[in-house]
């Protein structure tokens, strides 16, 4: 062991504007460049960077990954720091080291040598875990030529030396295993009474906060949703609408929490987005504040395809010597190992980090596909997925999401129409943004015969095929072992292997939208729809998707739809006996099964079992309605699916016009008691007198036999004085010069904290290219979602902790996002945000009242994004509309008490300027 010190790569920092950048040598020495200038340098030498991907888009690089010859400063905290959170940003990195930075670029690239110092001390410490480990994988990605990788040696004290065949990036062998547990007992039904539900509240709270009536009143209101029902189909349902500023999450734990301790039973908080997650997470660590009791009492369950797959990135690791991603795939093990839970998609994976290196995707290393091999993975013991299922199993709080607690549901419901007894899912939920339960369902309980479906379906049967196969496990890989010597499972196998050939092979797309000829039933039928719906959409230069109904299909159509259907029912037989004949083993083979393999054996028959419900037979049943009369539940339609102006996918939908009656079968009447619960879950129109109609409609509340318990508690804020709410009559929104000038000086008037919405992400593009650089030569950092080489989730984080940052973004940030203070104290609506008026909401339309239907949903999209501006008793914010064209009908959607003011865009940037500057 050498003696530890600190040595940087021998490169400058650069820091980039949208016109100009900022270069420091590492003695200090500052050169101002302009953006082209900059540009041939980072192409020419080695520079250090904060996030590289955004550092070449902001000079105009057009390549699709950063260049090689970018140090990124965010490799090296990913590797020091694994499972940590930083901005990805210059401030950001240097937070969350506690080094405070100026704003200026200056400021910046200043910030950046501090952080890679104070980052390779770390290094340095004794105390440094696992030091060996961190060791050798720094020599492998050394010798790979990470440009850090000789500073992280030095500062280890480990001269450079070759490593073994995998050099530290087998991480499963480093990872614990779990355990299996006897099964839990029944859970008990004892109530929650509001009284107590008060107290709970009160010592969730700071013991010196004064308790606030509305939040109490809103966790003691929905105390009857945690109640035993007390006949079938007869769940105990509240729907609680509490306005912004109530502290609703904090509101049902209290009630939540006595639940379980009382009961030893799981409550599952299920959201739609990923920041209310995290935003759960963390106020769950009041109710659990040591972390080891929040570790195994508070669960965070998503589906699947979120965690890490070990086998999958074994694979990986296997064939790196073809790929060359030795660093991408060493900072994933570095993370993989200091993981809480292993989920890449809103955990603790830092989202930035596949923009950084060589470019690699790492989505692939989730298991999308359905492969998973169960206890015959050598990894099975130390899965990451398995472990959160058992932890679910056995904890008090898990939060989820929609989807997954809809899909659930369905999966409990045939498990019991076989009698299959399980008792793993909750009685009791609480369902936050419930305003979302309807689009929830849409997805969940809707089909789509589509090629690329159909091809996965084919890949997920064969396994990889062609010249160019891939990674991937056909079902012979999966099950061989286990119906080895059974005839009749070896037989039913071999048929859906033959009858799969049938579904869409490689290179389809070209076949049946090109110039190719379509093989088998599946890519004629796919070749006859797209003929369709080009006939039927003339425009063929739509940069858009194109649909067509489905009524009066051609008959070449209809008999295309027959022979795909025989296909589909050739396939979906096999399928069968072969999940009959593992159930039937499980039966039969009892003594001899370890419960290892009894597993595994369950799990491929559900899968299997799954395959058949949710995709062959609604394919099977949509097929045969082709031609004659769609059901009166549903709405069928034909799509080509389009992305720049280049099909990408051809196929037949069938959705519920109304989505929440099988969210209502399969889950509310299921269940004992469950909480909806929104800011938003009210469409107060000016034409109907029960507000709470809507409610019901979206959230599958008027199919119940019992009827809800209803409760709203106001905001305490006091709107009229807090925020503004401007209609611009003089910007006409077709012409993107005078909404980018619009968004421009109203930026600038607020001083930034600034949130663009759009209806259309062509439109915000051009507003960015139109504004970035103007806003930046203010000093104003512009952020923006479909543009930025980051996730929203990680955006909106930025906008966040940067109180003069501006954001522009679509319906993913209007919906769901967290932003206090004044880091939001603008928001600009580039048009009237009205659905879209394609072929299933025109069902839906028809169904639900017309025009009525049009404005409830625009209204609450409207009260959504207007939400956003106040989260705290001190805020202050003006909601601006670009769209004259705004009728006053929807003006409900806004605080009563609260005037709408129509005024040209100049009085709209003074007022802003006004409004902005109290309390700056």
């Amino acid at each position: 062991m050498t003696p530890s010190q600190i040595t940087m790569p021998d490169a400058p920092v650069l820091v980039a504007g949208h016109k100009r950048a900022i270069l420091i040598s590492l003695d200090g020495e500052v050169q101002e460049l302009d953006a082209g200038a900059a540009a041939k340098i980072v192409a020419g030498k080695q520079i250090i960077v904060c996030h590289g991907a955004v550092t070449v888009r902001r000079l105009g690089v057009t390549s699709a990954k950063a260049p090689e010859t970018l140090i990124d400063v965010l490799q090296l905290f990913a590797f020091v720091r694994p499972a940590a959170f930083c901005l990805p940003t210059p401030g950001g990195v240097s937070l969350a080291l506690g080094l405070n930075i100026g704003p200026s670029l200056e400021d910046q690239a200043m910030g950046i040598l501090a952080t890679a110092r104070a980052l390779l001390a770390e290094l340095t410490q004794p105390q440094y875990p696992d030091r060996e480990a961190t060791a050798r994988l720094a020599m492998t990605m050394a010798q790979a030529g990470w440009p850090w990788g000789t500073s992280v040696l030095a500062a280890l004290g480990v001269p450079q030396k070759s490593t073994g065949a995998l050099g530290g990036l087998d991480v499963w062998l480093r990872l614990p295993e779990w355990e299996e547990r006897p099964p839990e007992p029944a859970v008990a039904e004892h109530p929650v009474n509001p009284d107590e539900t008060r107290l709970r509240l009160q010592a969730l709270l700071d013991p010196t906060a004064e308790l606030r009536p509305q939040q109490s009143n809103y966790a003691a209101g929905i105390a009857s949703g945690f109640s035993p029902r007390d006949d079938t189909d007869a769940p105990n349902i509240v729907l609680a609408e509490a306005g912004t500023g109530i502290g609703k999450t904090l509101g049902y734990i209290a009630p939540a929490s006595l639940w379980t301790e009382r009961n030893q039973g799981a409550i599952w908080f299920s959201t739609y987005t990923k920041n209310l997650q995290r935003q759960i997470d963390q106020e769950l660590s009041r109710l659990y504040p040591d972390p080891t009791e929040k570790a195994r009492k508070a669960v965070i369950r998503k589906g699947r395809e979120n965690y890490l797959c070990l086998l999958n990135f074994e694979e990986a690791v296997a064939r790196n010597r073809a790929s060359g991603n030795t660093i991408t795939l060493a900072l994933l093990a570095r993370w993989a190992g200091y993981s809480r839970d292993g989920d890449m998609v809103g955990g603790d994976y830092p989202a930035w980090l596949e923009n950084l290196g060589e470019g690699t995707r790492l989505g692939g290393l989730t298991d999308r596909r359905g492969e998973c091999i169960y206890f015959a993975c050598a990894h099975y013991r130390k899965c990451f997925i398995e472990r959160a299922v058992r932890r679910a199993r056995k904890a008090d709080i898990v939060v989820a999401n929609h989807a997954l607690v809809m899909t659930q549901a369905v999966a409990r419901a045939r498990d019991l129409e076989e009698g299959t007894e399980r008792a793993d899912l909750p009685t009791h939920y609480v369902f936050d943004e419930g305003h979302h339960v309807f689009d929830a369902a849409d997805s969940a309980f809707s089909a789509c015969l589509s090629g690329q479906e159909t091809a996965e379906l084919r890949r997920w049967i064969r396994g990889p095929e062609g010249r160019r196969a891939r990674r991937g496990r056909g079902l012979e890989k999966r099950v061989g072992d286990l119906v080895a010597g059974d005839g009749e499972a070896e037989y039913a196998l071999n048929q859906a292997t033959l009858a799969a050939a049938k579904l869409p092979g490689e290179g389809w797309l070209a076949r049946v939208a090109g110039e190719g000829s379509p093989t088998g039933p599946a890519e004629k039928f796919l070749h006859a729809v797209h003929n369709l719906v080009r006939a039927r959409n003339p425009d063929d230069g739509s940069f858009y998707g194109l649909e067509a109904a489905n009524t009066e299909p051609p008959e070449d159509l209809i008999d295309a739809a027959a022979l795909l259907g025989d296909t589909l029912l050739s396939l979906a037989k096999p399928l069968g006996d072969l999940a009959k004949a593992l159930h039937e083993k499980l039966n039969d083979d009892a003594a001899q099964l370890d419960a290892a393999t009894r597993g595994r054996i369950d799990a491929v028959a559900r899968s299997l079992r799954k395959r058949i419900e949710f995709g062959l037979t609604p394919w099977r049943d949509m097929l045969s309605d082709l031609g004659a009369t769609t059901p009166d539940a549903f709405v069928d339609w034909f799509s080509v699916q389009r992305r720049a102006g280049r099909d990408t996918d051809i196929g037949f939908h069938r959705h519920w016009i109304d989505p929440t009656q099988p969210f209502t079968t399969a889950v509310l009447d299921q269940c004992h008691g469950a909480v909806i619960t929104s800011a938003t879950l009210r469409d107060r129109s000016p034409d109907a007198d029960d507000d709470w109609a809507s409610a019901e409609v979206r959230t599958g509340a008027l199919h119940l036999v019992k009827p809800p318990v209803r409760l709203a508690i106001p905001s305490p804020f006091d709107y009229a004085a807090q925020t503004r709410v401007l209609v611009v009559t003089d910007v006409r929104g077709g012409s993107s010069d005078q909404l980018a000038a619009a968004y421009r000086e109203l930026f600038k008037a607020a001083g930034g904290g600034a949130l663009g919405l759009f209806t259309s992400i062509a439109r915000l593009r051009a507003v960015h290219e139109r504004i970035a650089s103007p806003l930046d030569e203010m000093g104003l950092p512009l952020y923006a979602q479909h543009v930025d080489a980051m996730d929203t989730g990680t955006l909106v984080d930025i906008f966040r902790a940067e109180t003069d940052a501006c954001l522009l973004g679509t319906d993913a940030v209007r919906d769901g996002v967290d932003v206090p203070g004044r880091s939001l104290r603008l928001i600009v609506y580039d048009r009237v945000p009205w659905p879209r008026p394609d072929l299933l909401h025109r069902a839906r339309k028809k169904a639900f009242g017309s025009r009525a239907y049009d404005d409830m949903i625009t209204r609450l999209r409207l009260k959504q994004a207007f939400g956003r501006l106040l989260r705290r008793a001190t805020d202050r914010g003006m909601f601006v509309m670009l769209d004259s064209r705004m009728p006053s009908r929807l003006a409900t959607a806004f605080p009563e008490g609260l005037t709408i003011e129509r005024v040209g865009l100049a009085e709209a940037i003074a007022e802003t300027a006004t409004f902005s500057a109290v309390g700056s």
